[in-house]
């Protein structure tokens, strides 16, 4: 099975990845809570469901992506949201102050500082996968640079 890791970050990445989620959710009958819906879904959904998600404990799918902001903001409302229970939580990566609108400020101090913990969220949720085929990324605009280590998207 070929696998895709989603890769959303900012305020506007993480906008269009939730409606991603609920948009990708419905196609195949995945409900909020992140379990298959038996009752007004086709069996045949579930064919190629391990494309976008992790199967868990409970026949739960965890939806495959990384999500990163610079303050806890958006990813508060991502959590709240009708469908934040289904995400992985480790898989939140945000900082604590933002860029207050400052690309600098999110470039070299902010951003810099979550740069490791994010390529390490990206490394595990590959090395998770039987066969990565691709990542999808919801980003306005991200630059890291992360001397020796290449990553081929």
């Amino acid at each position: 099975m070929r696998e895709v890791l989603h890769l959303q970050v900012g305020q506007c990445g993480n906008q269009i990845g939730l409606k991603f989620w609920e948009t990708i959710s419905a196609e195949h009958g995945i409900l909020p809570s992140g379990h298959f819906d038996e009752e007004n879904e086709s069996p045949e959904k579930l064919d190629r469901i391990d494309v976008y998600w992790n199967e868990v404990s409970g026949a739960r799918y965890v939806p495959r992506a990384v999500i990163v902001d610079l303050e806890p903001g958006v990813i508060d409302v991502i959590k709240g949201s009708k469908f934040g229970p289904a995400y992985r939580p480790d898989n939140f990566v945000h900082g604590q102050n933002g860029a207050g609108n400052n690309w600098a400020t999110g470039h070299y101090t902010e951003g810099a500082e979550l740069a490791d913990k994010v390529m390490e969220t990206v490394r595990k949720e590959f090395e998770a996968c039987d066969s990565p085929q691709a990542s999808n990324s919801a980003i306005l605009l991200v630059e890291v640079q992360v001397p020796d280590l290449e990553l081929y998207f």
